[in-house]
């Protein structure tokens, strides 16, 4: 599995961090700033890669929330996690709270890459 992430947001690169602490062999961590392979394996455009992060699972790329539940539930530590944002109506509010979340995030990182 691999994943996806901005590097060069702090927010985004301190959870990423944690998340690299639990050494998943299984887990490949891509940073995505200005990286022309991670577009071409994700078949997405760097301003879609840099909005939210994404797994790609075999062939399958999944991206925002699906894509934290799928790497949620490939790590013993934060299983609960997936466990409990899995759950429909759990899984729709965190939905639109990570695309609001990701959004400002995004417009704050790109204010930041342009400098």
């Amino acid at each position: 599995m691999k994943v996806y992430f901005n590097n060069s947001c702090k927010i985004c690169k301190a959870e990423i961090d944690l998340y690299k602490k639990e050494k998943i062999d299984e887990i490949d961590w891509i940073d995505i700033t200005n990286n022309e392979l991670a577009e071409k394996e994700t078949l997405k455009d760097s301003k879609e890669l840099l909005r939210r992060l994404h797994v790609k699972d075999g062939e399958k790329v999944l991206g925002g929330a699906e894509a934290f539940l799928l790497l949620w539930k490939k790590m013993p530590k934060y299983k609960f996690l997936y466990n409990f944002f899995k759950l429909p109506i759990i899984f729709n509010l965190f939905s639109i709270i990570y695309e609001i979340v990701a959004f400002f995030l995004y417009i704050k990182n790109k204010k930041q890459l342009k400098n």
